[in-house]
């Protein structure tokens, strides 16, 4: 009977962890992660208003950009409430629902990003083998369904998992490490069997970010088999020159998500500080380097933002 009353009871609300044993100095962070997300949030709409004002930029490389910037936007929007409660204004409860439902914009954006990543590589393919067919390959008509591929998988692989989070029973602790609900975080607090999250949750990351990492590895095998076919040094190094942003955004993405996943399946020992930071670095890292690479590497985005702080500056003056 007991058992049965437990596992009918679902707790009402998660308590959300921000970074273990710096609790007395948030007010010192609230600052620079406001700026974190501003930074974020401002550097990826530039990028897409950039692309969609500048004509000379509607070719399928900054179509793709936009999508990343996209993803990144959302990703970033996902944990801004918890993480502002919790270093803002100290408050680190969230529904059981809303968890559920941050869980799943978080993963779904991070599958966009991936996939996003791949499309960034073929492109990056297409350009550098066949130069010449670039535009008769990716047409608009391709990028528009590949983009709708994109993001017909996220929805989709993600979107059993809140269900099968929900059917738990949570009647024990209900404090979560990170400062947002992610999946692995949030099963671990169930009183139950968890076979069937674990499996699932092994099977989407392999179908997305597993065979898109192999995907991009594959993809500059090919780019460095066909760079080094070109006679010129010159031709060559401008060949590798146009695949080094997109090559910082793989970095940007698979570096802390491989961290992320070998500290959760091997750092059990390490210090909740460890995870935390681990965790954060996984989804704040991307979406505010990323528009700061691209800005460097793309002039027209550059001369966008310089534009802003210029009419800022004469209103201001004014």
């Amino acid at each position: 009977m007991a058992d049965h009353n437990h596992s009918s009871f679902q707790h009402p609300y998660f308590v959300l962890t921000g970074i273990p044993g710096l609790e007395q100095k948030y007010y010192l962070m609230a600052f620079p992660l406001g700026a974190i997300y501003a930074i974020a949030l401002f550097g990826n709409g530039i990028i897409i208003s950039t692309i969609r004002s500048e004509s000379s930029l509607h070719i399928p490389m900054y179509y793709f950009l936009c999508m990343l910037a996209f993803a990144d936007m959302g990703l970033a929007l996902c944990t801004l409430p918890s993480m502002l409660g919790i270093f803002w204004f100290s408050y680190k409860f969230i529904a059981f629902d809303a968890c559920l439902v941050q869980m799943y914009f978080i993963h779904t954006f991070s599958a966009i990003e991936s996939g996003v990543l791949v499309a960034m590589a073929f492109d990056r393919v297409v350009a550098i083998w066949s130069p010449l067919r670039y535009g008769t390959i990716l047409t608009s008509a391709v990028v528009c369904k590949v983009g709708i591929a994109i993001l017909s998988r996220a929805v989709c692989v993600v979107f059993p998992v809140p269900f099968l989070i929900k059917r738990l029973p949570f009647y024990r602790s209900n404090i979560l490490s990170h400062s947002f609900c992610l999946h692995q975080d949030v099963m671990r607090l169930a009183c139950a069997s968890t076979r069937v999250n674990s499996l699932y949750g092994l099977i989407a990351v392999i179908f997305t970010k597993g065979s898109d990492s192999l995907s991009i590895l594959f993809s500059y095998v090919f780019i460095l088999r066909t760079v080094m076919a070109i006679a010129s040094g010159e031709g060559r190094l401008k060949a590798l020159n146009t695949c080094v942003s997109h090559t910082c955004a793989v970095l940007i993405f698979y570096v802390p998500l491989i961290g992320v996943s070998i500290i959760h399946r091997f750092g059990k020992h390490l210090s909740p500080l460890t995870h935390a930071l681990m965790a954060n670095a996984y989804l704040l890292v991307p979406p505010v380097l990323n528009p700061i690479v691209y800005t460097v590497k793309t002039k027209e985005i550059r001369k966008k933002i310089i534009q802003i702080f210029v009419r800022t500056k004469i209103t201001a003056e004014g």
